[in-house]
């Protein structure tokens, strides 16, 4: 960090004019350590340029991959959406490489020199995060440590600062230490935050369309009889729902289950459905909204047109000012807070918290459970709140939730609240409490590499005491049938977040 000026002709240590494809590909390399390149006088050929360049997309392409269980898809948007840094650094080695006595030619020279070496010296903090990324998601570093958001965040700041201080090492190397350099610190610097603050899409993301036994899975047959048959079983199912009881708080339901290509939410949601009819004294009281191919004929298909009529079906049998409605919805989950839908070969709405909330506000359904099983469904909270509502979900808004999967009997939400507490206790409250510990401590036996799922509550003040009321009915009754538990050998399930 001594030398002072651009690196000079005399001090290269290679004796051909020309350097091979390789020997740029190794002093890029030193670069990304933090060795001085050994190119004085040295510029890459056109040819050179352009094959590098492919081979640092090829990697950056294919080496992501590994860090993705299962199967994955790739976003080329978000993939590109990191290489406006390129254009800044390559503005910066001009601007840098412009002293008044340097010859043009000299110049795009050295700034090719200079771009080719940055190409290749940033792939070494590339590899390594994605080392430590493939590492963490196949469970080759364990440790309860590892849950912490602050480890997390810490390693990723770390190979961030590891490739901002290579390319400000290298063009300070490349065209000489100068106040100019302080300045492309600075530049390269708000750069690097910026893409932490608004382009933290990657590349290649977990694909849960797809799955080794896909092809063995039983697939949706369209006809016109299904079509049909559908719309008349949603509208003999919400007529036959029971009708609300003069002078009781009577609970309805509706569960909701848009995800049909893995049978874990086939299984959860059935499992709530029966578990609210049984212990919430809501017998004939609940819908259930299923994608599956398994249920065409016994369950309305989960879309979010049909989770409308569902709620305007179930206002019109209940009490909408003194009875409950509970609503349970299960999937996957984004970071845009979409559930993830899918019914092949239907064309499928993703649910969002706008759609629930206006849905229910149309019906006029005044006291509101609802319970969102999915990763970063804590974004549901603030859109689905009021003082007559109770909102808990499966994790917060920037955590994935955990326990779903092609072998999972159920998630870790909700084994915890239907499966478990819920069995327990009338109360949604008491349940939920019981419940986050037993989530902490089998995410943290799983693995879970992204931290601890956080599962989040809020009560509305004037729902509280429309549900301790009925929690003091519903223990006053005689005990319901019990719903057989479902097994817990499966209950870790392949460590894939829903």
């Amino acid at each position: 960090m001594s030398v002072e000026g651009p690196i000079p002709v005399q001090e290269s240590t290679v004796a051909s004019p020309f350097l091979s494809t390789s020997g740029w590909l190794i002093e890029g390399a030193r670069a990304g350590i933090f060795l001085k390149p050994r190119v004085a006088g040295l510029s890459p050929l056109p040819g050179q340029l352009m094959l590098l360049l492919a081979l640092v997309l090829a990697v950056g392409i294919a080496v992501p991959r590994a860090a993705v269980m299962g199967p994955a898809r790739f976003d080329i948007q978000a993939f590109l959406s990191y290489w406006w840094i390129a254009g800044v650094f390559i503005g910066l080695a001009w601007w840098l490489h412009g002293a008044p006595q340097a010859a043009q030619d000299s110049r795009t020279a050295r700034v090719a020199g200079t771009v080719v070496l940055w190409l290749v010296a940033t792939l070494v903090p590339e590899l390594a995060s994605n080392v430590v990324g493939a590492a963490m998601a196949h469970g080759w570093l364990k440790g309860a440590w590892l849950q912490s958001p602050l480890v997390a965040w810490g390693v990723y700041l770390s190979f961030t600062v590891w490739s901002l201080a290579v390319g400000v090492t290298l063009l300070a190397r490349m065209a000489g230490y100068s106040w100019r350099i302080v300045v492309a610190a600075c530049v390269l610097a708000a750069c690097s935050a910026l893409t932490i603050w608004q382009f933290s899409a990657r590349g290649w993301e977990r694909d849960y369309s797809q799955g080794d036994d896909s092809a063995k899975r039983p697939r949706l047959q369209l006809s016109q009889g299904v079509f049909e048959a559908q719309q008349a079983l949603l509208n003999r199912q919400i007529g036959s729902l029971a009708p609300q009881r003069p002078g009781v708080a009577d609970v309805y339901a509706l569960v909701f289950a848009p995800y049909a290509d893995e049978d874990v939410f086939l299984r959860e949601s059935t499992l709530a459905s029966q578990v609210i009819a049984s212990r919430f004294d809501a017998e004939g009281r609940v819908l259930h909204l299923l994608n599956h191919a398994t249920a065409t004929e016994t369950r309305v298909w989960a879309t979010p047109l049909n989770l409308q009529r569902a709620i305007a079906g179930i206002a019109q049998r209940m009490d909408r000012d003194n009875d409950v409605l509970v609503v349970y919805v299960t999937s996957h989950g984004a970071k845009d807070f979409r559930l993830a839908a899918s019914h092949w070969p239907l064309q499928l709405e993703e649910l969002t918290p706008a759609i629930l909330r206006k849905a229910m506000d149309e019906a006029g359904i005044r006291h509101r459970v609802i319970g969102i099983s999915a990763c970063f469904s804590g974004g549901w909270i603030e859109p689905l709140a009021s003082d007559d509502t109770l909102v808990m979900t499966a994790a917060d808004a920037t955590h994935t939730s955990y326990g779903c999967g092609r072998l999972s009997e159920l998630t870790f939400f909700g084994r915890a609240m239907f499966d478990e507490q819920l069995r327990r206790t009338h109360s949604f409250e008491t349940a939920f409490a019981a419940a986050v510990p037993l989530i902490r401590q089998r995410e943290i036996d799983a693995g879970k590499p992204d931290g601890f799922s956080n599962p989040q509550i809020r009560v509305g003040k004037d729902v509280a005491p429309v549900l301790k009321a009925l929690e003091q009915r519903l223990d006053a009754l005689p005990p319901a049938a019990v719903i057989p538990a479902v097994p817990s050998s499966a209950a870790s399930g392949p460590k894939t977040p829903p």
